[in-house]
Formats: C-alpha cells, sequence, structure tokens
C-alpha cells in the first residue's frame, strides 16, 4: 500500500443532510415510467414531476436549506391539495429552469407539447392557512412540439431565451422563445429513443446518448446531422451524459453487456474514450452531476448513496460517498451562484426520497470565517452572454461569470469551435490526444451581480392570470381573430369548470381516506 495520499483541498468533503424540519415532505411523486431525474432547481424554486388526475402536473415549491427552515408563511409538510402547473393533458416528463431568470421554468410532457411557466411570489401567499384556496399556475406559452412524446427540455446556459427539447419521434429540437411559432434547428439522426442530451458551457456544441448505444456530438447551427459518432456503454439501458466544465471533455454513465454500472470520459475532439471504470452490478440508472470544483457526482437511483469523484489528468479519483438508508427515486443539484458560501458549502443536492425532498449539502470543513478562493471558482452568472438572435445568426461567446464573493460579473474563457464534420454513419473508435482548453484572460465587468428576474421572458403576460395564448394563432384577419378569441374564452371556461371537478373529487377521495383511518383506528381500539 502506497504511504503517500493524493494532496487534494477536496480530500475532506462530506455530505451533511438538512433537518427533517427544513424539508418538504408529503410530496406526491409522479408514476410515470419515463426516465428523467423528475426533479429540477433554480435559484429560489423547486419543480417536481407530481402525481395528479386529470392529465399531466408538476409542482413549483420553494426551496428547502439544510442550514435554514422554509418561510414562516410556508408549511414543511406540504397540504393535501396544493397549486399545481396542470395545463399538460398528459403525464410531464421533464422540466428545467431558465439559468437567467429563477422565475421561469420549462415543462415537458407526453402529450409532445412543450409550456413555459412564468412563478409569481403571491402564489405562495396563505398557504395551508384556514379558508385558503390553492389556484393552480397557467402557461405563459405553449409550443406544439411533436405528436409524440417530448422527453427532456433543456435551457441554453448562454443565450436568453433557447431551449432544446428531445421527443419520441427521435429528435432534437432548439426553439427561440420570442417567436416560437417554428423550430430554428432540428438535429436528427438518432436511431431509437434519447435518453439524456448536455450543452458545453458555450452552448455552440451538443451531445446526445440514445438507446441504439451511441454517442452524438452535434453543432446545432452548423446542421442537422452528427458531426461525431461513436459507440458508448455496451447495455442499452439508461444512459446519460454530463459536460465536463470548460475541458474538451465528456462525462457519461451506463451499462456493460452484462448490465454492469459504468462510468466513461471521452475527449470530444474524435470521441474516442479516455477511460471506462466499472463501478458495481446494481440496476438503478447512475445520475450523474458536474461542479466546477472538478467534481463528478454519480447518484443511483434506487440507491442510498452519492459517490463523488475529483478529476484530475484524465483520471477520476474517489472522494468520499454520502451514505443513506432511504433509496433516492430523483435528484437536482442547486445552481452554484445560490450556494451558502458561509457554510463552506460547495454544492448542493435535493434528494427525491419517499414522499420528501430533502436537501444535502456537501462542505468543505474550514475554521476560516472568511471567503476560501480555493474552492469558490467564478460561477455562471443570471446574466446572459447572447440573445437568442445572435444565437441563431452565428454568434458565439463565453458563458458570464459571477464572482461568488463581490458578485463582479466577468467573461468567460472563449469558446472552442465545433469538431470539423464527418460522415454520420461513420463510428470513430480510434484514440485522439485530449485538446487542451482554451485560456483568455478574464475581463472584468463593472456590473452588480442581478439576481432573480434580471431577464424577464418577452412571452411573458402583464397580468399573472391572463389565458396562456397560442403559438399557432392565424393571421391578423378581424374576423378570424375574433372567432379565436371567443372560443380561447369557451375553452378557457370548460377548463375551469374540469379543474373545480378534480378538486371536488379529489377533496372527496381525501374525505373518504380520512373516513377510513378514523374506522380502522376505532375497530383497533
Amino acid at each position: 500500500m502506497s504511504r503517500f495520499v493524493r494532496a487534494s483541498k477536496y480530500r475532506h468533503v462530506f455530505g451533511q443532510q438538512g433537518k427533517k424540519e427544513y424539508s418538504l415532505d408529503n410530496i406526491k411523486v409522479t408514476s410515470s415510467a419515463w426516465d428523467t431525474n423528475l426533479v429540477a432547481a433554480s435559484g429560489r424554486y423547486i419543480s417536481i414531476n407530481w402525481n395528479a388526475s386529470g392529465g399531466g402536473a408538476f409542482a413549483i415549491l420553494p426551496l428547502p436549506s439544510p442550514f435554514e427552515p422554509l418561510p414562516h408563511s410556508f408549511p414543511s409538510k406540504i397540504p393535501d391539495l396544493i397549486p399545481l402547473a396542470r395545463s399538460h393533458s398528459a403525464p410531464v416528463l421533464d422540466t428545467d429552469w431558465s439559468p437567467f431568470n429563477d422565475s421561469i421554468v420549462a415543462s415537458a410532457g407526453d402529450d409532445g407539447k412543450v409550456m413555459i411557466w412564468k412563478v409569481e411570489e403571491s402564489a405562495f401567499e396563505g398557504w395551508g392557512q384556514e379558508h385558503w384556496e390553492p389556484q393552480d399556475f397557467d402557461p405563459v406559452a405553449r409550443i406544439d412540439v411533436s405528436p409524440r412524446r417530448v422527453g427532456q427540455v433543456l435551457f441554453h446556459p448562454t443565450a436568453n431565451n433557447v431551449l432544446a427539447s428531445a421527443t419520441g419521434d427521435h429528435t432534437v429540437k432548439l426553439w427561440d422563445l420570442a417567436n416560437p411559432e417554428n423550430a430554428k434547428a432540428v438535429l436528427s439522426g438518432h436511431g431509437d429513443a434519447i435518453q439524456s442530451l448536455a450543452f458545453n458551457p458555450s452552448g455552440n456544441l451538443l451531445v446526445t446518448t440514445c438507446r441504439d448505444r451511441k454517442i452524438r456530438l452535434f453543432d446545432p447551427r452548423a446542421s442537422g446531422e452528427a458531426v461525431r459518432i461513436t459507440e458508448g456503454h455496451g447495455g442499452i439501458k439508461g444512459a446519460r451524459v454530463v459536460w465536463m466544465g470548460e475541458r474538451d471533455s465528456i462525462a457519461t454513465t451506463g451499462f456493460s453487456k452484462m448490465s454492469d454500472r459504468q462510468v466513461a470520459i471521452w475527449e470530444t475532439a474524435g470521441l474516442s474514450n479516455v477511460k471506462m471504470t466499472t463501478i458495481d452490478q446494481t440496476s438503478g440508472v447512475l445520475m450523474p452531476f458536474w461542479s466546477d470544483n472538478n467534481i463528478l457526482f454519480l447518484a443511483g437511483k434506487g440507491d442510498g448513496n452519492i459517490r463523488y469523484y475529483e478529476y484530475e489528468n484524465d483520471q477520476l479519483f474517489g472522494l468520499a460517498e454520502y451514505k443513506s438508508s432511504d433509496p433516492q427515486r430523483g435528484m437536482c443539484f442547486l445552481p452554484r451562484r445560490a450556494l451558502s458560501i458561509s457554510e463552506c458549502e460547495i454544492a448542493r443536492a435535493y434528494k427525491v426520497a419517499g414522499s420528501s425532498i430533502e436537501a444535502i449539502a456537501f462542505i468543505v470543513p474550514r475554521k476560516s470565517d472568511t471567503f476560501q478562493s480555493d474552492i469558490y471558482p467564478p460561477a455562471p452568472s443570471s446574466e446572459p452572454a447572447l440573445s437568442a438572435g445572435e444565437f441563431f445568426s452565428g454568434k458565439a461567446a463565453p458563458p458570464n461569470l459571477v464572482s461568488l464573493d463581490t458578485g463582479a460579473i466577468t467573461s468567460g474563457a472563449p469558446p472552442p469551435s465545433a469538431p470539423a464534420a464527418i460522415s454520420p454513419t461513420k463510428t470513430v473508435s480510434a484514440p485522439s490526444p485530449m485538446s487542451a482548453p482554451a485560456v483568455s484572460a478574464s475581463e472584468t465587468l463593472s456590473s452588480p451581480v442581478k439576481r432573480p428576474d434580471a431577464s424577464p421572458l418577452p412571452v411573458s403576460p402583464t397580468e399573472p392570470k391572463t389565458p396562456a395564448r397560442s403559438l399557432t394563432s392565424p393571421g391578423d384577419d378581424s374576423s378570424a381573430a375574433a372567432a379565436l378569441k371567443e372560443e380561447n374564452a369557451r375553452l378557457t371556461a370548460e377548463l375551469r369548470d374540469a379543474r373545480a371537478q378534480i378538486r371536488n373529487l379529489e377533496l372527496q377521495v381525501e374525505s373518504i381516506k380520512a373516513n377510513a383511518r378514523k374506522a380502522a383506528a376505532l375497530l383497533d381500539s
């Protein structure tokens, strides 16, 4: 055994679960078998796919914290009836929050639609109080994406109002949310269901994993065909991908042909495999999460533990493992700009376990109370680097970064150029050397970091409860517009009545359950 220990400032990182009273309880997680993380978080809110009758729905809730309780007016035990985002006609499969506005969330459903929602702070007033009546959220925009399901949605990391969606007809579509009538780019060539997708930090490249066992790299603005394709993991079950920060590397998780769980590192210049590691033989899908501290977190569905590794010199070095007896159904991580730096928190996970959402803080133990600059590299800020129009016209820019100490905004390193195109049917197998990431001096801007709502979505309504406008409306013909307005009013009224009937039925069900519990208690006594 070696007498030396590898030096690392993250060697003693540990996971700390928040107190029970700081978590969210009585969560009703969806029963859909579609494989996503089920939960997503912005700097202020958390969304979770909900088990609801009458179509599809997801819940929007305030963020729990491992260090402080929820706002006084908000109960940690969620009421049986809460406001939901209900407008999907089939189960909600995935949600994602805008990186530039903590109140904007996109949802994807089994009905083939993507919807955009804006959260108003007033939505949480009076939760659980006497005579409180929940009012469902309304979308601010609807996009008819596909006749088949939309399995994943993902916001662009640098361009404002750009959204990617993965559909059941095996394509990825990119949308400008200010003008969403038609997709701006369609990425095709997948032979089966798309299992995950990820942008690089500058957003000029996108990588996907697919049930056909292949990894595909796209330049979304250059061509609808992949510029790199290679064989991924041998098993068809649950392959995931995450970009490893500014490096020209990606990490994937998946299964071997013998059902071993694996994690692999690939360099993007040729999509050749750098390192393949077998984790164990458990059946749960591994969810990968990257932190700019050069740490890769692996959380397995059905596991109670979270493994984390430091990446250095093309190697993954095990740091430690957070262990719990409660298995997780889904997980997400908080944006780094919202971490508690006073607690030396370098990452925070939100774990869906049973009927609760728990916050887990990953902390570097330090005695000093001053800002620890060595463990807090600049984080992606809430300031977009590009508009949607600039991005789709071909402009590229590095992400804007924010200092977690001073709040100053800096520009990141120049984005890497897209790899040269090759035949999309050709499989890359020959290794090639790692490409060094581009480096440039950061240009400090004098403007302070802007907090949530710094860049409002152009499609946001002026009033929170205005019915969502159609994204496929006809032209300006006055008679057609009047007919459409009348039809929208009729459908809105029918929807309101249907929601009222659903709530009455849910109340009756809860009453029946309560009576059954009382009867059982009487029989037992």
